[in-house]
Formats: structure tokens, sequence, C-alpha cells
């Protein structure tokens, strides 16, 4: 695998021009890249690319063994949370103060399912499958490559969750 041509347009990036791009927003964020350093490469890959389902959108080897895998893992969001919250979120999802600073969630289409092959497929769950206030199924595993993670499951659509008092702009959201 060679590295790829920094002049060339990234063919998986959205067209500037089209309205959804986030181009006309002021720093043009077109995606959002995790890059998690894993001592473990091989277990990593097959376990969220194999396990976990994310598909592989490109790979990239270097001199000294030097290795990359990028995940597509479907549309991004940067969730911040106040310390507040945060708690708030581990009391909820694990019953006590468990997650680090940085914890990777991932909205999936069944909760427990998913859940169940991820411990199959190598990671320790921290709590089981559970239903949140915010109307969302969400179970935290340990993962490969020393992440914590949620799966979470949405149980009614964005909008019936957003309507509700103490929701909207500015609202916790789930994961």
């Amino acid at each position: 695998m060679t590295s790829p041509d920094p002049t060339s347009p990234d063919p998986t990036s959205p067209d500037p021009t089209t309205p959804d791009s986030g181009a006309h927003r002021t720093g043009g964020v077109r995606q959002l890249r995790l890059v998690v350093e894993a001592a473990d490469y091989d277990e990593a890959v097959a376990f969220y690319r194999d396990v976990l389902g994310l598909p592989e959108q490109a790979a990239f080897s270097g001199e000294g063994d030097a290795q990359v895998v990028i995940l597509d893992a479907g549309r991004a969001t940067l969730e911040i949370a106040n310390p507040a919250q945060k708690r708030m979120i581990d009391d909820v999802e694990v019953g006590r103060q468990v997650a680090p600073a940085l914890r990777v969630a991932f909205e999936v289409d069944d909760a427990v399912a998913t859940t169940r092959a991820l411990v199959d497929g190598g990671a320790e769950q921290v709590a089981p499958p559970t239903r949140t206030p915010w109307r969302s199924l969400n179970a935290r595993l340990q993962a490969p490559a020393g992440l914590q993670i949620t799966v979470f499951q949405e149980l009614e659509p964005t909008e019936d969750r957003t309507a509700r008092p103490g929701s909207g702009s500015g609202a916790p959201t789930t994961g």
C-alpha cells in the first residue's frame, strides 16, 4: 500500500459546492477523524473492522512497519460534556464513574445484539444495554486499543427527543 497523493482531492470527501458539505461554515470542517494508537494493531483492526463492522475506507503502510487503516464510522459528531453531564452519563449507563476523559460512542441498530457480538469479539462488558432518560439503549464496553466505548440504539426519533422540556439546542444528547 502506498501513501496518498496530498495534492489529489479525496474522492470520499463530499463535494464542497453542495449545501450539506459544511464548507460554507467557518473553519470548513469536512470530517472528524479520531486517530487511535493501538499497540496490538491486528487485534484492533479485527475488532473494529470485522466485529463492529466499520468498513475499511483506506489502508496505508510505510517504512519501519508503519501501518494505518481508516475505517468509515458513518456520520461523526463531537459531543462536549461538562463534568456534571459526564458523571450523569456514567451514573445512568454504568451506575458508577468509570469513563476516561475520552469515550467513543457508536450508534447501532441493535444495542443488545451488537454488545453480544463485541463481547464475543474481545471487548469486556462494563455495563449491559441500559435504557437511558434520553430514550436510547446504551451499553458500555472496554475495547481493544484501550478505548472505552458506548454502543447506543436510539429508541425514538430525534425530533421527539428534542421536543421534550430540557432538550433542544444546547441540551444533552445520547452517547
